[in-house]
């Protein structure tokens, strides 16, 4: 299977981005804590986990926008020139002291515009379909379409693996 992807580092100016990771990764940030990371059947269920973490959501489609962060997300969203929102949120994956890769999942079932922007370097990645790893790297985004399987892994090296997922047409 070939994915298309593509990688850009160093993505936004260094002032936007250190202003955007020291808002979302400081200490008052609000974070939702949630059961399962690619599994929303495992959201209704309350055995204990492995695979949970925490998010911020700060758009969805037909609610609009959800967090009075959303304006920490200028210079990301002007940057992107996106048309139509679908959402954005925040994920925040804790160092389990060791890598879990999460279940394969898709964004939304439909063919649309995907990004993530890595706020931290750690050995946390992303796994597209074809097994390609992509790095969490500081200020690099990752653009695909979510609507094709890939997953989510925490890290060891940092105390969290930090980014905001898009995804938009």
């Amino acid at each position: 299977m070939d994915i298309k992807y593509t990688i850009e580092d160093n993505y936004l100016k260094e002032e936007d981005y250190t202003k955007l990771k020291n808002e979302i990764m400081g200490r008052s940030f609000p974070w939702q804590f949630s059961t399962s990371v690619a599994d929303l059947k495992e959201e209704k269920d309350p055995t204990p986990r492995d695979t949970f973490y925490f998010t911020h959501i700060f758009y969805i489609h037909g609610q609009g926008i959800t967090s009075p962060c959303y304006n920490i997300l200028g210079p990301l969203l002007t940057k992107l020139k996106i048309k139509a929102l679908i959402r954005i949120k925040a994920n925040l994956y804790p160092n389990q002291g060791e890598i879990k890769e999460h279940d394969n999942h898709v964004d939304f079932e439909y063919t649309h515009k995907g990004a993530i922007f890595s706020l931290n370097t750690c050995n946390g990645f992303t796994t597209l379909a074809d097994g390609t790893k992509i790095q969490s790297v500081a200020n690099r985004i990752l653009f695909f379409d979510p609507s094709i399987p890939h997953h989510s892994s925490t890290c060891t090296d940092e105390n969290r693996r930090v980014n905001i997922n898009l995804n938009y047409f």
